[in-house]
């Protein structure tokens, strides 16, 4: 009884269309996985789920699900030096927190438009619009939407008012896959640890990440892979932020210093290996 109605499941999905390479199989997998499941505070859902085989490989996957209808809201924060995610949640009373868009390591700002009420405090770079920008995160009012993103929308934007965070590739739009036809094939291509944020059917926000680097737990996934995933799980909107070793998720009140995935800067699967970013998403009351 249970394995049909989640066959049924599955088969309704994908009878929508799936991305080249995902099975039924992987949809299944998600479906019937059997999540760890926490309500930390009202609004706030966190669950987590590691997967013998999905995608060709293990998965550790983690997410913070947020009811704007609880009186939520996101925020991003920017920091003048590079700092670990959950520093800068902290200083920001935090409640739930996700690692921003794309940065210079070296330099430690972001290439990515970032703009936070009027003012810009960076723009995207042409290889960024060339190899994956696609989208971002606008927040008004502490209520988020997931745009479309260009060159021409970001002069657009600059004297508006708001939070803009631009990241990407855009992976999903009205519940349909978006075109990656034009961005870097690797990264698309790649399995990498992810981090992204979703707009559910139902108006839930999703913080995600997918860990990988690490064959025996967490073997990543590629952006198809990726919006599959978020797609399965009931996303409508979704954009990719950075990933690899800046990937973490955040929680306040969590053990290991509220870090709930397995950040893989230190090349150890624990939840010790945060490494320093420019900017965070994060949620507050």
């Amino acid at each position: 009884m249970k394995r049909n109605l989640l066959l049924g499941i599955v088969l309704a999905v994908c009878s929508l269309g799936i991305v080249k390479g995902q099975t039924v199989s992987d949809s299944l997998a998600i479906v019937s996985a059997q999540w760890k499941i926490e309500s930390p505070q009202k609004g706030i859902i966190h669950k987590y789920v590691s997967i013998p085989q999905l995608y060709q490989v293990p998965q550790s996957i983690s997410l913070i699900e947020i009811d704007p209808g609880a009186g939520l809201k996101v925020g991003v924060t920017v920091s003048d030096k590079m700092r670990e995610t959950s520093r800068m949640a902290s200083e920001q009373g935090a409640i739930a927190a996700i690692n921003g868009s794309y940065f210079d390591m070296k330099r430690g700002n972001s290439v990515c438009f970032l703009k936070v009420d009027r003012q810009v405090v960076d723009t995207t770079t042409l290889g960024e619009f060339a190899r994956r920008v696609t989208g971002a995160v606008s927040i008004r009012k502490g209520k988020m939407k997931i745009i479309s993103w260009n060159r021409q929308i970001e002069k657009q934007y600059k004297g508006k008012k708001g939070i803009v965070l631009a990241s990407g590739p855009l992976m999903l739009k009205d519940g349909r896959y978006c075109d990656w036809s034009l961005c870097e094939k690797d990264f698309i291509r790649t399995k990498h640890p992810r981090s992204a944020v979703a707009l559910t059917k139902d108006g839930k926000i999703l913080f995600i990440t997918v860990d990988g680097r690490f064959p025996k737990h967490a073997g990543g996934v590629s952006i198809p892979e990726l919006a599959h995933l978020i797609r399965i799980l009931g996303g409508k909107d979704a954009i990719n932020l950075d990933g690899g070793g800046s990937t973490t998720l955040w929680l306040s009140g969590a053990p290991d210093n509220g870090i709930v995935n397995y950040p893989c800067d230190n090349k150890r699967f624990d939840h010790r290996g945060e490494r320093t970013v420019p900017n965070i998403l994060y949620i507050h009351d």
